[in-house]
């Protein structure tokens, strides 16, 4: 049996002892958690090892965001809001709302995080630091056991860019408050109820600029009081630290050598430093062309 497989079962598991029934599995998303549309009782599981405290973590934090009137996906209401253990895995579940096209246009996008940075304000809540990511990022590069494919002039560059980077944008004293971490347009969903935050598992304290740098940068002209100099860096910083995580061994991010050699590419270039979802959407564009088929 499959990791899959018994996290599927882990799943089902819990919401038939909760009197939700869950008899079939969508698979809507697995990377470093497993996310699930169970059906007929339309709940979204979201499904990990045990051993990751982030589960705990992301509950607690959505309840206390839904709470502060962050536009957040809300906990399933028919069962109790809490991590759920089953033959190893840690089980969370959540609301489940129909995807709605088209996407959430860019002012209303950047109204709900102004929204949510707003009410994050008023949470007092222990979170880790963005800088905590960047060490993240660097702990790949060095180790090149961790990173075997990433050549030494790629890794000495990658490595010199994030450490350069940690130092500008620490010197610079911005205010910092807690965050989503990654609110790209992967975790935004476009709900009859407006536009809603996923994967809080992310969430860190920094400046709001560094959010900023993971959304489009037609969000951004839509966000008040944007310091262009420090949104410049964070989006530099987003580049750089992706590009390390691309290179790691075992990443299961598709299409993610390419992704990683686009990005360092990206990096020697220089600015205007792009938004990831333009990389992404370039990258596809590439991939599907008549030349790369």
């Amino acid at each position: 049996m499959t990791d899959v497989t018994r996290a599927i079962a882990a799943a089902t598991s819990v919401a038939t002892s909760l009197g939700l029934p869950g008899d079939d599995a969508v698979v809507l998303h697995n990377s470093n958690k497993l996310a699930l549309r169970l059906t007929p009782c339309d709940v979204l599981a979201r499904v990990a090892p045990v051993g990751q405290e982030v589960a705990q973590f992301e509950v607690e934090l959505a309840q206390r965001l839904a709470e502060a009137g962050c536009p957040v996906c809300p906990l399933a209401p028919r069962a109790d809001p809490r991590v759920y253990v089953r033959d190893g895995f840690a089980v969370t579940l959540w609301t489940y709302y129909e995807p709605l096209t088209p996407h959430t246009p860019p002012v209303d996008y950047a109204k709900a995080l102004e929204q949510m940075h707003a009410g994050m304000r008023t949470v007092d809540m222990p979170s880790p630091s963005f800088m905590d990511r960047i060490t993240e990022a660097e702990d790949v590069v060095a180790d090149p056991d961790r990173s075997p494919e990433l050549a030494d002039a790629d890794r000495a560059f990658l490595s010199g860019r994030l450490a350069s980077l940690r130092r500008t944008i620490d010197g610079r004293g911005a205010v910092e408050q807690l965050l989503h971490g990654e609110p790209h347009p992967g975790n935004v969903l476009s709900t009859t109820d407006g536009p809603l935050f996923i994967d809080l598992e992310t969430c860190c304290r920094g400046p709001v600029e560094f959010d900023l740098a993971h959304v489009p940068e037609a969000v951004c002209a839509h966000y008040p009081n944007v310091d262009q100099g420090l949104l410049d860096e964070c989006r530099q910083l987003v580049v750089a630290m992706v590009a390390a995580w691309r290179w790691e061994l075992g990443d299961q991010f598709p299409n993610g050598r390419r992704f990683g050699e686009e990005l360092l590419r990206l990096l020697r270039e220089g600015p205007p430093w792009p938004t990831l979802d333009t990389v992404t959407s370039r990258l596809d564009g590439l991939q599907n062309s008549p030349k790369a088929t």
